[in-house]
């Protein structure tokens, strides 16, 4: 897949193309990337900017990513590229979601990997009135009391605001 020049391009070149991208689908929404997911020998791998939007925590641990979300945690490792360097630019999308109980289908004819994320929480419906539940404790609270109207007695004081002068016309 690579090839060596004399003129000092390395060996990382790539002298084919990358394959075409993955659309990756979770619960119906299309997820949009900067780096798409691609096909490498027959199975999906996705930049870890992908990862971190399907995940709550991930951290790495020398040649190993360890994701967590809703309490679940996956580690899954990653294969070595050139030289016994680790390649931290990608990781298998599938069994790290599957391990974190996704359900994932790809369909080969539209490239779309569609991924289907357990509810977080179970759907139940209302529970019934029932009168023999205790009922809530009372409060007390004592009832607002109106502010007596003022009693005038005596005879009116004078005004203390200075009034303004009328200027004759």
């Amino acid at each position: 897949m690579n090839r060596r020049i004399g003129r000092g391009i390395s060996c990382a070149v790539l002298v084919f193309p990358p394959a075409p991208p993955v659309t990756v689908v979770v619960d119906g929404r299309k997820l949009a990337v900067y780096e798409p997911a691609r096909i490498v020998d027959g199975r999906i791998y996705a930049p870890l900017s992908l990862v971190r939007m399907l995940v709550d925590r991930m951290w790495l641990d020398g040649a190993a990513l360890h994701v967590e979300r809703n309490g679940r945690s996956a580690r899954i490792a990653f294969t070595l590229r050139f030289a016994g360097s680790v390649d931290v630019s990608s990781v298998a999308l599938a069994p790290l979601l599957r391990a974190l109980g996704d359900g994932v289908r790809y369909s080969g004819r539209t490239r779309r990997l569609e991924v289907r994320t357990p509810s977080t929480l179970p759907v139940v419906s209302a529970s019934p009135f029932t009168g023999v539940l205790p009922s809530a404790r009372r409060v007390f609270t004592p009832e607002p009391v109106a502010t007596p109207r003022p009693v005038w007695s005596g005879s009116p004081l004078p005004r203390r605001t200075p009034l303004p002068q009328s200027s004759p016309h």
